[in-house]
């Protein structure tokens, strides 16, 4: 998708080249980190100033590569103490970047900026990227800081429902906007064939078996257990699990997943693996993806990286990731927590012919082309940027006349 040209996205009401700061815990790694950088690319490109605020990390040299400006100040402290003299940094930056408008990016973020923001007059937005519930008054409190911005995005449906389920006079600041994909980055004609053989060949992964792969981070709740389980189920079919990732868990979680696997009749069908640093390539390999996490995904990116790159991607139906998944035709849904419907999903996936898998490959690459890209989520981001800085001009206007 082409970004619309910038007049079309960051034209303002009586400002030019607004500068947008967004402001998260760190920059280490994950899917708020990568859309912050994202959305800081966009705002460049489309005639804003990008800066970005957190307590630093690896992932800092990507602004410097795009000209995006970072100051690291402890914004993710959780002593209130400390919290007067983070807000005063934070508002001298504010003052000296000549901030108009604060994306929050996490709650305790919230708590420190938002209330220096607001007494400078600057417009702010937050987005809501995990599961919105509150166990408790004190947790709701502490998760509301962040629906007390101007406008308030969630990453999913999902999310969304969970706000306006628990909080009311938020929903006509409330938007979606679901977290993109770089397709460029997940493309099956951006993989070349060394990159494929190099994956294949550092793990000896058997060219001749068909490949089930579980990408997640080595927790319980990823669902791991329940994939072997399901797998189990399809012991007659031929097939290799790769478990990425979950080679990195705790020796606590290896050791007891490993032991059930075996438990079950899986030895030697299913490996842990540690993270991979090509994951495009790695997906290239896979017959079929899965997402069988047993607490619903605020969104879901594996569904997204999978479907980019024309594999079928298998999750249970609830959460963020049954908003990206088109039951059927780029992937199946099944019964949440349902180890039979999970291995049904399994068999059909396996089973499907060179021509179905072709077909399923190219509706997905589509789809996510056409509706889950990044180029989509910065624009739908700096219009409601747009928005939040036109009404803020409009109430500063109002103001000055009064």
């Amino acid at each position: 998708m082409t970004i619309a040209p910038k007049s079309k996205i960051l034209k303002l009401v009586g400002a030019t080249a607004p500068a947008i700061v967004q402001i998260l815990p760190a920059l280490v790694s994950g899917g708020v980190e990568r859309g912050t950088v994202e959305t800081a690319a966009a705002i460049r490109k489309h005639g804003g100033r990008a800066i970005v605020i957190s307590r630093g990390g690896p992932m800092v040299r990507h602004l410097d590569r795009i000209g995006v400006k970072h100051h690291t100040v402890d914004v993710h402290s959780k002593n209130p103490l400390r919290w007067p003299k983070i807000r005063n940094q934070l508002k001298n930056i504010f003052l000296s970047e000549g901030a108009d408008l604060v994306h929050v990016r996490s709650r305790i973020p919230a708590w420190i900026a938002l209330p220096t923001a607001v007494s400078l007059g600057i417009a702010t937005v937050s987005t809501v990227h995990g599961r919105f519930i509150a166990s408790s008054i004190f947790k709701r409190h502490y998760n509301g800081k962040l629906l007390k911005a101007d406008h308030v995005i969630a990453i999913s449906n999902y999310v969304k429902n969970l706000i306006t389920s628990q909080y009311f006079g938020v929903e006509e600041r409330l938007s979606v906007v679901h977290r993109g994909v770089d397709i460029d980055l997940f493309n099956p004609k951006n993989v070349n064939q060394t990159r494929i053989v190099n994956f294949v060949g550092s793990l000896a992964v058997p060219e001749d078996l068909p490949v089930i792969m579980l990408p997640a981070r080595g927790t319980r709740w990823k669902g791991h257990h329940i994939l072997l389980e399901a797998l189990a189920k399809i012991k007659d079919v031929p097939f290799i699990c790769l478990l990425i990732g979950a080679g990195d868990g705790k020796p606590v979680f290896v050791n007891e997943l490993v032991r059930f696997g075996q438990d079950l009749g899986l030895e030697g069908r299913f490996r842990l693996l540690p993270i991979v640093d090509d994951m495009p390539a790695a997906m290239m390999v896979a017959d079929v993806v899965v997402m069988p996490s047993i607490t619903p995904e605020p969104f879901g990116r594996v569904a997204l990286e999978a479907q980019a790159m024309g594999r079928p991607i298998i999750a249970f139906d609830y959460g963020g990731a049954a908003e990206s998944i088109i039951p059927g035709k780029t992937g199946w849904l099944a019964n949440p927590g349902d180890v039979d419907s999970l291995a049904d999903a399994l068999s059909v996936a396996l089973s499907l012919g060179p021509r179905q898998r072709k077909k399923m490959a190219l509706t997905a690459r589509q789809h996510i082309e056409e509706k889950f890209s990044t180029d989509r989520m910065c624009v739908q981001t700096l219009k409601i940027y747009r928005r939040a800085l036109n009404r803020s001009v409009a109430l500063k206007k109002q103001t000055v006349q009064k």
